[in-house]
């Protein structure tokens, strides 16, 4: 077994993805070889996912645009990205004219293909560079084929389930849909097993599970079967996307920018000083969209290098194996680690009544009341009760009191002497 995610990457690469099919089982057997206590599971085709459907599996075999000679010009063998995603068959003749309605360019960068998709309404097409369009035009009729076909069958995604000490769980998510492109998105699968590696070989408080789905529906799709759990366990979850090049950092926030992921990422991020930039949940674009969506509402934020729509060369033929490097994916893994440390390192803590306990029995509070203004160490005492709701750490309570760390953790060891505060 391999454990260079340069390596993984450039095995992956040319494999053919979209939400359903072959290619992403494909994926997830290559990823199982390298993990193989992760579980392959399936959603059938019409299955209802909230508002959703599952779609049929897509499958396509060969794709061209050639002359009326059989010189093939335009190859799906050559660059998976030619061809537009769910494109309908089709095998006719047809002019320059027709055809050309069916052709998507980037007419600011005439040297790249772009990436297009038609998942949702019936289509076809394809996808060139821009230059190339003046050699199609030369042919007043041209020979377009799609060999595809649509059918019942799955969607496939990967779970990995990692028991920890503690119920609570941590949620890594990335998605395996995409075609050859490399930053988004294998940059995103390739981090996430080396992630999978590490955890399965640490000692750890807290429950893990590591998801590989497809973008949109197959986060739809595993929220419906998951959401009960999700709600009552996952402490913090974090899409990877875009992880794989040379440059800055980013973090894309929950809808509030107010969850533990929120702050525990950037936490991470700051004690290593490193500098990111913090998108809101307005410039939102993967699948922090359905984690954090109305009522769901899940505490879930993203971790990438540039942002997906960020980069030029994002959703078209440059982003390739040479706009990704071993040192952009594992300079994102040592952010990951570091991070997954500190949550390892993290306590939670709730208070065991209703209401505000009764101090005075144990003599944490004077008999006699009155005065202006409590003492210092009482209003410490009851400012950490306050705040031990289960829903935020020491950090967090430290935070919100500005009582120091160490002081506060020998209130809250009291505290749970006493019986009045639990650790979670």
């Amino acid at each position: 077994m391999k454990n260079n995610m340069y390596q993984w990457a450039k095995e992956l690469f040319p494999i053919n993805r979209s939400i359903t099919g072959d290619g992403v089982r494909k994926t997830l057997r290559y990823i199982k070889n390298e993990i193989p206590k992760i579980k392959i599971k399936s959603v059938k085709s019409g299955s209802k996912c909230f508002d959703w459907k599952v779609p049929l599996e897509w499958k396509v075999d060969r794709a061209y645009i050639s002359d009326l000679n059989n010189n093939i010009l335009v190859d799906f063998k050559k660059n998976n990205l030619h061809l537009l995603g769910y494109s309908q068959p089709i095998n006719k003749i047809v002019s320059f004219n027709v055809l050309k309605k069916k052709l998507h360019t980037l007419p600011n960068d005439q040297n790249a293909i772009p990436y297009r998709t038609s998942y949702y309404k019936k289509d076809w097409g394809f996808c060139i560079k821009h230059k190339n369009l003046k050699k199609l035009k030369k042919f007043n009729k041209l020979k377009v084929l799609i060999n595809s076909k649509f059918f019942k069958g799955k969607l496939n995604y990967g779970e990995l389930f990692i028991k920890g000490k503690s119920r609570k769980e941590i949620l890594f998510s990335t998605n395996i849909c995409h075609p050859s492109l490399a930053n988004n998105e294998i940059s995103g699968p390739v981090l996430a097993m080396k992630i999978a590696k590490y955890i399965l070989e640490k000692k750890r408080n807290y429950t893990y599970r590591v998801i590989f789905i497809p973008e949109t529906i197959g986060a739809i799709a595993f929220i419906s079967k998951n959401l009960k759990n999700l709600r009552e366990n996952l402490l913090a979850g974090f899409v990877l996307s875009c992880v794989g090049d040379d440059n800055s950092y980013s973090k894309i926030s929950s809808r509030f920018d107010n969850t533990f992921a929120d702050k525990i990422l950037e936490r991470t991020l700051n004690a290593k000083n490193i500098k990111f930039k913090k998108y809101s949940f307005l410039s939102r674009g993967s699948d922090e969209r359905q984690f954090c969506s109305p009522g769901v509402d899940l505490p879930v934020c993203s971790f990438c290098r540039t942002k997906h729509g960020e980069f030029k060369q994002y959703h078209t033929s440059k982003d390739n194996l040479d706009y990704i490097s071993q040192k952009g994916l594992n300079n994102s893994n040592k952010v990951m680690k570091s991070l997954i440390n500190n949550i390892e390192k993290s306590s939670f803590y709730k208070t065991t009544s209703l209401c505000e306990p009764f101090l005075t029995k144990h003599n944490l509070k004077k008999t006699i009341s009155g005065e202006r203004k409590m003492s210092f160490k009482t209003k410490m005492l009851i400012d950490a009760i306050a705040y031990s709701d289960g829903k935020f750490s020491l950090e967090d309570i430290s935070e919100f009191t500005r009582i120091k760390k160490k002081y506060l953790n020998n209130i809250l060891k009291n505290l749970i002497k006493y019986k009045i505060v639990k650790k979670l």
